[in-house]
């Protein structure tokens, strides 16, 4: 399920992979302990031809080479807004060929399943995780492009580097799905 290359990072093979990675890189930079970034996924061709304006000012000039989608990043997300809560209320212009979140999470090895107390609420499962001692931080890239296709970028903290990255469609199904969902009219 990994695209990880042994001498480089993931290689990239589709235009949502690539956008994926981009965006991954490019909050890797921003370094750990982020808010969650949403992103508009553009055609490059079509923001070229439509917006030459804006696509100069994210360096697509006319005639440089460039991916087949372009992510741009959308304002910050509220703080104290559940995710859910937020994605529910997004609608994409026509424009807009897909979406791309980036969050970051504790998480657990399935090892640990078993062990989770019954009947925690939200907050304290949130509680009892962070205090795990197998937890993991990861940042999860999603993207879903209108037509359903979809793909993921995971990165743990405790290995971050370009080549450890793991990618694939259904890594984060459920966030897949919340921003499929953003498409929905």
């Amino acid at each position: 399920m990994s695209n990880v290359s042994p001498s480089g990072p993931p290689m990239a093979t589709s235009p949502l992979t690539r956008a994926v990675l981009e965006i991954d890189e490019y909050t890797s930079g921003l370094g750990w302990d982020q808010p969650a970034r949403l992103f508009a996924l553009v055609d490059t061709a079509q923001l070229r031809a439509q917006e030459p304006g804006l696509a100069a000012q994210l360096g697509l000039a006319e005639g440089e080479p460039a991916a087949a989608l372009t992510p741009v990043e959308q304002e910050e997300i509220p703080s104290g807004t559940p995710l859910d809560e937020f994605l529910a209320t997004i609608a994409w212009p026509d424009a807009v060929a897909g979406c791309a979140l980036t969050v970051e999470r504790l998480m657990l090895p399935p090892s640990a399943e078993a062990s989770v107390p019954e009947g925690l609420n939200e907050a304290q499962l949130a509680k009892w995780v962070a205090k795990h001692p197998d937890r993991q931080e990861v940042r999860m890239t999603v993207a879903v492009l209108r037509n359903g296709v979809r793909e993921s970028a995971l990165r743990l903290r405790e290995k971050d580097s370009p080549t450890e990255v793991l990618t694939g469609a259904m890594l984060v199904p459920g966030l897949a799905e919340a921003l499929a969902a953003t498409f929905e009219a």
